[in-house]
């Protein structure tokens, strides 16, 4: 019973939050996750995360992908000149290593970790700790909507920026 009220909350609020912020009429679920970033409006710092660290073309590749991403408040709440600081070209490496911590190379969505509790592999090589017992966190990021989905994968929003430990 909990798990069918979960998964009914959960695709009753990415319905939502998809019909309202990611209203793409005709193109919605055609778009890569590129492309859907970009037209929610509310990711604009990790598009240009992408961009700087040259992922672009990766995260229009086939996937599947599974993006953790960060809203743009989520990055206003790191200190002060953190993300101007890993904007710059010497810090590319770090930059590439922050944004691929965010992704897994497959769709994960909801349903699949209900009730559950994962350690998942990123592309970055480390595990995320995935906790779908109440709510859902990724290593301590709360999502805040989920199974938004792309041509090439799934977006999970979460409410934080997660630093791979190293």
């Amino acid at each position: 019973m909990f798990r069918r009220t979960f998964i009914a909350s959960v695709v009753g609020a990415a319905m939502a939050v998809t019909t309202a912020t990611f209203a793409m009429a005709d193109g919605h679920g055609k778009k890569d996750i590129v492309d859907t970033a970009v037209g929610a409006g509310s990711f604009t710092t990790l598009v240009a995360a992408v961009q700087a660290a040259g992922l672009v073309d990766t995260l229009k590749g086939d996937g599947p992908f599974t993006v953790f991403a960060p809203t743009d408040e989520a990055f206003a709440a790191l200190p002060a000149g953190t993300v101007e600081d890993l904007l710059k070209p010497e810090n590319k490496d770090k930059l590439v290593s922050i944004l691929t911590y965010h992704v897994v190379p497959a769709k994960v969505m909801s349903g699949d970790i209900a009730g559950k509790k994962a350690m998942v592999l990123t592309v970055e090589g480390s595990k995320l700790d995935v906790n779908a017992r109440n709510g859902v966190k990724v290593d301590g990021a709360k999502v805040v909507s989920a199974d938004i989905g792309a041509s090439n994968g799934v977006i999970h929003v979460i409410d934080k920026v997660l630093i791979p430990e190293s």
